[in-house]
């Protein structure tokens, strides 16, 4: 049923379609055919891992896919890691300083071969993958030492930078970046020093660690701005004070008024500092050689863009968490294959944002020189660009 709904969504975008049945026919595994309690008793340590991958986050078991099988268990365990971190640090109920002496000492866990946690996570896949963590450990503890290295060294700094913000206010957009950056952009660098530490991308990409941020902070800054109603119903604050009290007196004013301007304003100036990331993330892309990683980096902020596009002027993020639509998602799963296709989509969801913009009283007067610069980062308009 979930499929015919998706068709029909997509029914007057034709390469959608395509793209949406090939995508269903080819996609594996499902999340539903997981169980992870069982799969702890009867399958493999990194079996179980890709098995947690999916359920835990469903698109990054997709898109891991993409990577050379030697990345792809590196990544796959550097991912687990971090989320087992992450969900330490999301579980309101735990008391305050065992969490942060969790939290500073997470990295050491990891060189154990039977940690495990129990009764921790807000959703009961978390819990199983806490409660099952040694699964996950002594996966690390099986990878090469340089990736062991690299994994290490982020979820130490990773866990001190939640440890030290504590009950962190974001205010400013300073502090807003500085948050994303630990809970992302950290993920950036981190991957871009494991890519180099394979041999698959030059050494000298573990050194650029300004876009490498980048690369989480767009990421993680267009989660925020979607997920404005989900967050804001368990008191997750994330929109900064300097962005957001210029339209309203209270946060709380969003939600009760979604249609007027002043929150559609609030809305778009969260999306035009998010794009500021845009022409370093374009840079990063154009620097990586294997064509599996690259699709890998790719894929996900090709969905990024689409969805900002999405949220655009758009009353309903304060009603609901807004998507694209499945046959968009599959259409840049399916026709992402290098950095010229990839350029071409990009110029495809920049020209549509600007009719947004040019279409709406609601539109920051300096988000176009924010346009400017991704259009210079892209180069001139292509020749042959992709219908969508």
């Amino acid at each position: 049923m979930s499929t015919l709904k998706n068709l029909i969504k997509s029914a007057s975008h034709p390469s959608e379609l395509k793209a949406l049945l090939k995508f269903s026919i080819s996609e594996k595994p499902k999340q539903g055919e997981i169980n992870l309690a069982e799969a702890a008793l009867t399958r493999s340590d990194m079996a179980f891992c890709f098995d947690a991958l999916t359920k835990v986050s469903r698109s990054f078991a997709i898109v891991i896919q993409q990577l050379p099988q030697e990345l792809k268990e590196a990544v796959g365990i550097f991912y687990l890691v971090l989320r087992g971190l992450d969900t330490v640090e999301d579980d309101m109920k735990l008391d305050e300083t065992e969490k942060e002496r969790l939290l500073r000492n997470f990295y050491k866990s990891c060189y154990l071969s039977d940690f495990t946690l129990t009764g921790i996570g807000d959703t009961e896949d978390y819990r199983l993958l806490l409660q099952h963590f040694d699964k996950v450990t002594r996966s690390f503890i099986q990878l090469k030492p340089e990736y062991k290295e690299v994994i290490s060294d982020i979820c130490f700094r990773m866990g001190n930078g939640m440890a030290d913000s504590g009950s962190y206010k974001i205010t400013t957009i300073q502090d807003y970046d500085i948050y994303c950056h630990y809970v992302a952009g950290l993920v950036g660098q981190g991957l871009s020093q494991l890519f180099s530490a394979s041999g698959f991308e030059a050494e000298g990409l573990a050194s650029e660690m300004t876009i490498a941020n980048s690369m989480g902070l767009f990421l993680q800054k267009t989660n925020i701005t979607r997920d404005f109603l989900e967050d804001f119903e368990v008191n997750r604050i994330f929109w900064p004070n300097e962005i957001w009290d210029k339209h309203h007196p209270a946060l709380s004013l969003f939600k009760s008024m979604p249609e007027s301007s002043t929150s559609l304003k609030g809305l778009n100036c969260m999306i035009e500092d998010a794009i500021r990331h845009l022409p370093d993330c374009i840079n990063y892309l154009s620097q990586l050689q294997n064509m599996q990683i690259f699709r890998f980096c790719a894929i996900p902020q090709l969905m990024a863009i689409a969805t900002l596009v999405e949220l655009y002027d758009n009353p309903e993020v304060f009603r609901k968490n807004v998507k694209i639509r499945k046959g968009l998602s599959a259409k840049i799963m399916m026709e992402t294959r290098d950095f010229e296709s990839t350029k071409q989509m990009m110029l495809h969801f920049i020209e549509e944002l600007e009719e947004k913009m040019q279409d709406s009283k609601n539109t920051p007067a300096t988000m176009w020189g924010s346009i400017c610069q991704i259009k210079l980062a892209l180069g001139q308009r292509l020749t042959n660009p992709i219908i969508f």
